[in-house]
């Protein structure tokens, strides 16, 4: 059997307490939370490589993850969360 050491129970429990008082409370909300940070935490990083190659290559990227533009947050009534 698996056990956490301290410091990775100690990280874990602060990750659940940053997702607690923002109302996520179902373990399985704060899995599917982490998961989509994750995912868009790669595609930032793809970004970057990405922008980072085509400057030393002095090209344009030919793909764009996040394309120039103004983004908002948006709000529970229009993504049916309740």
């Amino acid at each position: 059997m698996c056990m956490l050491s301290g410091e990775i129970r100690s990280k874990a429990d602060q990750v659940w307490n940053a997702f607690w008082p923002g109302g996520i409370a179902n373990p399985l909300e704060v899995i599917e939370q982490i998961t989509c940070l994750l995912f868009m935490h790669g595609l930032d990083d793809r970004q970057t490589l990405a922008e980072n190659k085509a400057m030393a290559l002095g090209r344009l990227m030919e793909r764009v993850n996040f394309p120039e533009g103004v983004y908002r947050t948006l709000r529970d009534e229009e993504t049916g969360a309740v």
